[in-house]
């Protein structure tokens, strides 16, 4: 029997793979990339292991580090051991009828290189099944515009760390209206909030990755 479970806890624990030295304690034990192989060769559908066990895992990491249970370093090691068994999966998931839940395009907006904030976001938003399309940092207005044409319905992300590049996030979003695209739009960084996001026009507003998640997937589902 597949143990999505123990891929789940694996991906908590922050256990890529058997050779992985962290954590000490699980030194020479399978990991994620172990276990996902497993459960597929024990017949488990590609789609069963990534909700069942990535995702599951993924959602504990979101609820710890929105509640400060865990912090930065943690995040990412588990989204290391998450993309351990997404390279498994993802030409099976291609080979299957799996459609992720939606497709989120996200950025730091155009000056800012500051990327910490915005690479959390999009790993823990893949980590919930959606398509990521990552565009890095100094992110131009024009390529927010010309990457949502290529991405009709897609939800586009806006990060910014200074008060300075904020700016650049109210400049997206009325280049998207002015090319006529309906394309949701959220946007977070440490000096946005609700109110700035109001004056834009975005769409959503989320303090950390896993209201992020919320929010986009209560607006898909509405």
């Amino acid at each position: 029997m597949p143990d999505f479970q123990a891929i789940a806890e694996a991906l908590i624990a922050g256990k890529t793979d058997k050779d992985a030295r962290y954590p000490p304690k699980l030194v020479g034990q399978p990991g994620v990339k172990e276990l996902v192989q497993a459960a597929i060769d024990d017949g488990a559908t590609p789609n069963d292991v990534l909700t069942q066990g990535l995702i599951a895992g993924m959602e504990v990491i979101g609820q710890r580090f929105r509640d400060s249970e865990i912090f930065v370093p943690e995040v990412l090691i588990a989204a290391k051991a998450m993309h351990a068994g997404l390279d498994i999966l993802r030409p099976l998931l291609a080979e299957s009828d799996y459609k992720a839940h939606g497709t989120f395009i996200i950025g730091t907006v155009e000056g800012d290189l500051h990327d910490i904030g915005k690479n959390l976001v999009a790993m823990m938003v893949e980590g919930a099944g959606f398509k990521v399309i990552d565009l890095g940092v100094d992110v131009s207005v024009q390529k927010f515009v010309e990457t949502a044409k290529e991405n009709p319905g897609a939800i586009v992300g806006m990060s910014a760390l200074l008060t300075t590049t904020m700016p650049a996030m109210g400049k997206t979003i009325q280049a998207l209206k002015e090319a006529g695209l309906d394309n949701p739009t959220i946007i977070g960084g440490a000096p946005t909030t609700q109110k700035f996001a109001d004056e834009i026009g975005a769409s959503l507003f989320a303090a950390d990755p896993t209201t992020a998640i919320e929010k986009i997937k209560a607006l898909l589902a509405a």
